[in-house]
């Protein structure tokens, strides 16, 4: 009898364990909460459209489901599957009278342990790169390290533009919608 209890005993302090660690993973701090609550309001038909084409590339390349829907107000995957923490994704674009637009972000996983990513990292991530697209990046040659000829930051570090590949057309995606993605 007293090995029953014991041993449901450690059983049940593993558990707590490992969702204490599960729990404090998925802590997310306030600047990334801020960052990913910040409403995304493009000002300009111009600039929809093409934080609209980022939006649509940004899903292509973070998400584990194939896209199920591309609209002009929707980008949508398919999942999520049960049991699984990989993001599902739901881009919507709300146009004003005005001109101007609000692209919002959902995220969601089907797993009681939390979702990978982080729904809210997630999210901070995407409209970051709609407001400024890719990300810069050192770059450096092969040779001596010696950096290539590119604009020198104030720190005297050179970067250049991080190249984002924008899939032409995704029936050569595996696992990906057959609809073509073509940023205006």
């Amino acid at each position: 009898m007293k090995k029953k209890f014991f041993g449901a005993a450690a059983l049940g302090a593993v558990s707590l364990a490992l969702l204490g660690g599960c729990a404090a993973q998925d802590q997310v701090s306030s600047t990334t909460m801020e960052q990913a609550t910040q409403p995304l309001t493009c000002m300009s038909k111009a600039e929809c459209d093409a934080w609209w084409a980022r939006a649509q590339v940004w899903v292509t390349n973070h998400s584990e489901y194939r896209i199920q829907t591309i609209t002009d107000s929707i980008i949508m995957t398919a999942g999520p599957s049960s049991g699984k923490r990989a993001l599902a994704y739901q881009i919507t674009k709300t146009p004003t009278n005005e001109g101007t637009a609000t692209i919002g972000f959902a995220a969601h996983c089907d797993n009681p342990l939390g979702c990978e990513p982080n729904p809210w990292q997630a999210g901070a991530d995407f409209k970051q790169f709609i407001r400024n697209g890719p990300a810069l990046r050192q770059m450096t040659t092969p040779q001596a390290g010696v950096a290539p000829q590119a604009a020198p930051t104030p720190s005297g570090v050179q970067v250049s533009p991080l190249t984002q590949p924008v899939p032409l057309n995704l029936e050569s995606q595996p696992g990906q919608s057959a609809t073509p993605l073509t940023p205006q």
